[in-house]
């Protein structure tokens, strides 16, 4: 089994962050809230109940790996060349899985350009991934960025 890239745990964080931060007592905890997608969210961006309990930043990165672990195991599955691949690769196309979801991966032309290696084609395919809600998010631009630089930094 591959790990989950360290990059890609980088990503992930500071694009999703420990959300909805509120003090009790000594400890900080993440509360339920509603992404700019409309689900609720929790912690470093895992979908939840909107009744999920608080939780501490340390049950948050359990949450984030094993939600990163799925994220790994369909982007093989669905781009099996990213296996051979320069980490930072997989890790582009990982932290892109765990945002939008497997579907979006299965379904899309980033998935055909990556799996014939067409690196440029697939950073400009991950570049049309900014929508939310019908609107252009600055975060996704950003994180789309950072997507396609980890993606192309290999070449």
């Amino acid at each position: 089994m591959i790990p989950v890239p360290r990059a890609a745990i980088e990503l992930a964080k500071r694009f999703e962050g420990f959300e909805r931060k509120v003090k009790r007592g000594t400890e900080i905890s993440a509360i339920p809230y509603v992404c700019p997608a409309g689900f609720w969210t929790i912690g470093y961006g895992h979908l939840c109940d909107p009744k999920h309990p608080p939780i501490s930043e340390a049950e948050a990165e359990v949450y984030l790996v094993r939600d990163l672990q799925t994220a790994l195991a369909a982007t093989l599955r669905y781009c099996p060349v990213l296996a051979t691949e320069p980490e930072s690769r997989l890790a582009a196309i990982v932290d892109f899985t765990f945002n939008l979801g497997a579907g979006r991966l299965q379904t899309s032309t980033l998935r055909r350009r990556v799996n014939q290696r067409d690196w440029p084609s697939a950073a400009t395919e991950l570049r049309r991934w900014v929508f939310g809600g019908g609107k252009v998010l600055p975060g996704l631009v950003t994180r789309r960025e950072a997507e396609a630089t980890c993606l192309l930094r290999a070449a």
